[in-house]
């Protein structure tokens, strides 16, 4: 078994709210350590814990994923991590080089060229002069950047900046590797090639990832962290499980109407489930997925098209399907009628994961909607296999043994 090349124990990190107050503390602080001051640093007044004793061990080959809503605590904890700031409590020890991309545009000067700021930042990596001879143009052309390479930095967009950053982080081969959430600033094409290059050097690195993209984390990472208010909600290898509890920590979005013609009123959209989690349905991977409507109709409206939209987390369109022309003149027996609309798909093969409903409802296909509405309701499909795909098709499999 290989030594840690991270390992944290029992890290804090507090802040205070009131800069005046902060200025002070900060102050008092500095005098303790010069004193030899080893009273235990407890919260004052204004303070809070940004990180509250947190540990994790990291080996080579390993990736931690830090999820969790913004303010929880991942970045500070990178920042930790990279010797920007100090923990107030714990122990931190790095074996090894390390590489950061934690904030956007964190240690490029921007007032010096993008080539200044490579051998800059290679210097902080206890790299000589020679030694960035040699990786360069490798580190140039990774970045796409040849003809901006002697342009200050500060007329740099914000993608050239993290095309720069990350190229200098990863064509450096530290030995451990932090990204933030930035990698979402870039175009998708270098997006792609990001994640191929962590790809390949996770066999001889440590990685630890931040973001919101539970698709990218569950791809990633070997190991996840669930960060709230400071403190570890949730820390193991069981990837699955951490963006289950990520995903149950988000309340039902309210629904937002966009279109609402007259005559038509839509009361509630719902998954009927056996199981809920806080109130949220629970759909088993390859169970029947089932989706009731009720709506009120006055007698004007002669036909009805009703469509669903099933959107990931992340506000994605998954899958979209149109009940066709539906006839309800049979069906209304007062000016203003109540329908009940059901559709079912038979053995619903999303990847696991929280998915919202949109609503359109008009009177015919390609007709102006009389009624849209986004967010209706939300489900969860649960399954005891992780994957990053939004889809896991349940396929018939055939081996044949052939003669060569």
């Amino acid at each position: 078994m290989s030594d840690p090349l991270v390992k944290v124990e029992g890290v804090s990190k507090k802040f205070c709210r009131s800069l005046k107050k902060s200025l002070w503390y900060g102050l008092q602080d500095i005098a303790g350590e010069l004193v030899g001051s080893n009273r235990e640093r407890t919260l004052r007044p204004g303070e809070f814990w940004a990180v509250d004793d947190v540990s994790f061990e990291l080996k080579k080959g390993e990736c931690l994923g830090l999820i969790g809503p913004n303010g929880a605590g991942k970045s500070t904890l990178l920042k930790m991590l990279n010797g920007l700031i100090k923990p107030d409590k714990g122990r931190i020890e790095l074996n090894g080089r390390i590489g950061a991309l934690i904030e956007l545009g964190a240690g490029f000067n921007p007032l010096l060229t993008g080539r200044e700021n490579i051998y800059i930042n290679a210097s902080v990596l206890g790299m000589n002069r020679s030694e960035v001879d040699v990786l360069f143009d490798q580190i140039v052309d990774y970045s796409g950047l040849q003809d901006f390479i002697d342009t200050p930095v500060q007329y740099y967009s914000s993608g050239m900046r993290v095309r720069l950053g990350f190229s200098i982080a990863s064509q450096l081969k530290p030995d451990i590797l932090l990204i933030d959430e930035v990698l979402a600033v870039g175009d998708l094409g270098f997006k792609l090639k990001c994640f191929n290059t962590m790809d390949q050097m996770l066999a001889d690195t440590a990685i630890i990832f931040v973001s919101h993209s539970m698709p990218m984390i569950s791809r990633m990472c070997s190991e996840i962290m669930l960060f709230e208010s400071g403190n570890t909600a949730f820390y193991g290898k069981d990837v699955a499980h951490g963006i289950d509890l990520y995903y149950n920590s988000f309340s039902q979005n309210d629904s937002v109407i966009f279109a609402s013609g007259d005559g038509i009123r839509h009361i509630r959209t719902t998954v009927p489930a056996d199981e809920h989690i806080n109130g949220m349905p629970i759909v088993k991977w390859m169970d029947d997925l089932t989706i009731t409507s009720e709506i009120e109709v006055n007698k004007e409206h002669k036909t009805l098209n009703l469509g669903y939209v099933i959107l990931d987390k992340e506000q994605k369109p998954i899958a979209s399907f149109t009940s066709g022309r539906i006839d309800i003149t049979g069906m209304q027996h007062n000016d203003f009628d109540m329908l009940t609309i059901k559709a079912s798909m038979a053995e619903i093969q999303l990847a696991k994961g929280v998915y919202s409903v949109d609503i359109v409802i008009s009177e015919d296909l390609g007709y102006k909607p009389l009624f849209r509405a986004k967010g209706v309701c939300s489900f969860q499909i649960s399954d005891t296999i992780d994957i990053w795909a939004p889809m896991r098709f349940n396929a018939r499999w055939q081996v044949n043994d052939t003669e060569l």
